[in-house]
Formats: structure tokens, sequence, C-alpha cells
């Protein structure tokens, strides 16, 4: 599964706005943050829909961000996820 290029990110619009305003993130290239200086989030183009990558400690969680539901219920992780500190 390939990281989302330009398009795929260009269709994450809103979502990608809302992160960007979270604070604690550094948006190194295109859709992919770091946190405290280690890869945090990124994003993955598939068949099945665009999905999310999330390290919100060791391991990485999936997540597909295709509809509205799927997109607040990944959001509301990742509000969490950066609550944790």
């Amino acid at each position: 599964m390939r990281h989302a290029g330009g398009k795929a990110l260009e269709a994450l619009g809103g979502l990608l706005a809302d992160i960007r305003k979270q604070g604690g993130l550094v948006e190194r290239s295109p859709g992919v943050f770091y946190r405290k200086g280690r890869a945090f989030l990124h994003f993955h183009e598939d068949p099945a829909g665009p999905h999310a990558d999330l390290r919100p400690g060791a391991d990485w969680e999936r997540f597909r961000v295709e509809t509205a539901v799927e997109k607040r219920a990944f959001f509301s992780r990742l509000r969490n996820a950066l609550s944790q500190g």
C-alpha cells in the first residue's frame, strides 16, 4: 500500500485542515506528521479507500477515513492520543 499522493490528500482536505490546527504536530511533508521528533501520522491510498496510520504509542493503528463517520472516529482517536502527552 503506497503513501497517499497529492490527489488523495486533496480529497482529505477538510480532515487535514483540522489536523493541522492541532498543537504539537509538525508536518514534514504533505500528510506526514511528526510528534516529538517521531513519525506519528500518515495516510495511504488503498483500493478499499483512504487510510490513516496513527502511532499513539509503540504500535501503529490503522483507520479507514473515507466516510464522515470514519473521519470522526479517527479524529476522536487522534485527539485522545494528543491529549495523552
